[in-house]
């Protein structure tokens, strides 16, 4: 039985000049519903860049001003007639199949699975914990009357949130770390009608952001997803699992790309005091860690009993060990914060825009 394709006529979204940067590249795909951009130079199709291709350079080095004509596929498939028979036939591992004209410019896009295709994942058994014993001092005084898993953006609990993003990739086994008003939060998810499996792992003292899962040693056997209880991701889980597994990672860290504007100018200035150079509110990129992981048992291995300590730390010690130790690069859009007040707000804005109230 054929899959079915559909048809896209305005592809304008999914055009990139062929002189724009790997920056410009990721944040652009984060716009786009199928993950492929069709580098264009005088309107003519002249390669194809995917959001692997520019994964996989970011992993191997490349900087994010690099140029895409350096990574992108300048011998993509494409058909020179329309024919969907053969677009059925080539449309294999690739998303979407350009139909040119004898000036190789971009008449329609065939698209597998529907224009929609990038939400139908495949299906994932990974068991997830949430850690979510803190405080919330960056929330208070709303974490003063309820738990930072609880606060609202919305009009659902974060925490819900996140389980019914994963148990919507097959996820059903969750786990959750609590400590802060935890009878609370075990009301909450006792009182729900929840059709997946939820279990609760009392941290009697603070123990960071990583001491908690010795809670787990004996019950985890497997691979497993590990999230903060205060962020949403917006990419493809399966997709980084994927990666996890053929990388041979013992961890994967998520790390979104954060661009930040400095608000201030900056001087720079010699030994004697001249100016040499004056920048005004420069403005800087780079990854940072979200509180997102894939993590396989071992880890397990490197946490004390009853140790007050971080996952960075958890991180760097394995690391020194000789663990390989990986990262996941997504754009600044597939993540989103409620850590402070305006990112709750900013969450929610966020929420709407992409049509994603569950």
């Amino acid at each position: 039985m054929k899959e079915d394709l559909s048809t896209l006529t305005d592809f304008s979204f999914n055009t990139i000049s062929e002189k724009a940067s790997l920056k410009q590249a990721l944040e652009q795909l984060d716009k786009v519903l199928v993950k492929i951009l069709f580098v264009m130079e005088n309107d003519v199709f002249v390669a194809a860049l995917t959001d692997g291709d520019v994964r996989r350079a970011i992993l191997a080095g490349a900087l994010l001003d690099t140029s895409i004509s350096q990574i992108a596929n300048y011998n993509p498939q494409y058909l020179e007639y329309d024919d969907a028979n053969l677009a059925h036939k080539r449309l294999g591992k690739i998303n979407a199949l350009p139909v040119v004209d004898k000036e190789r410019k971009i008449l329609k896009v065939y698209i597998k699975g529907g224009s929609r295709q990038q939400n139908m994942y495949e299906k994932l058994s990974a068991p997830v914990v949430i850690m979510a014993g803190g405080l919330g001092t960056r929330l208070y005084p709303y974490t003063k009357i309820l738990p930072k898993p609880l606060i609202p953006v919305a009009d659902m609990p974060i925490s819900e949130r996140i389980i019914q993003s994963l148990k919507k990739v097959g996820c059903t086994e969750f786990h959750m770390i609590v400590n802060y008003k935890r009878n609370m939060i075990k009301a909450y998810f006792n009182d729900s009608d929840c059709d997946y499996n939820i279990h609760f792992w009392d941290e009697i003292r603070p123990l960071g952001t990583g001491g908690g899962l010795y809670l787990l040693r004996d019950c985890i056997k497997d691979m497993f997803i590990l999230t903060n209880c205060d962020i949403l991701i917006l990419d493809d889980v399966t997709k980084i699992v994927n990666h996890h597994k053929k990388s041979g990672n013992m961890v994967t860290m998520v790390c979104s790309l954060k661009n930040f504007e400095i608000p201030y100018g900056v001087v720079n200035f010699s030994e004697g005091g001249e100016i040499s150079s004056f920048e005004e509110k420069p403005q800087m990129s780079f990854f940072t860690n979200t509180g997102y992981y894939i993590l396989e048992k071992d880890v397990f291995r490197y946490i004390n009993q009853d140790e007050e300590i971080g996952m960075p730390d958890i991180i760097e010690r394995m690391r020194k060990a000789g663990c390989k130790i990986g990262v996941y690069p997504i754009s600044d859009n597939a993540w989103m914060d409620m850590g402070q007040f305006d990112s709750m707000e900013s969450m929610e804005l966020r929420l709407k825009e992409n049509n994603l109230y569950l």
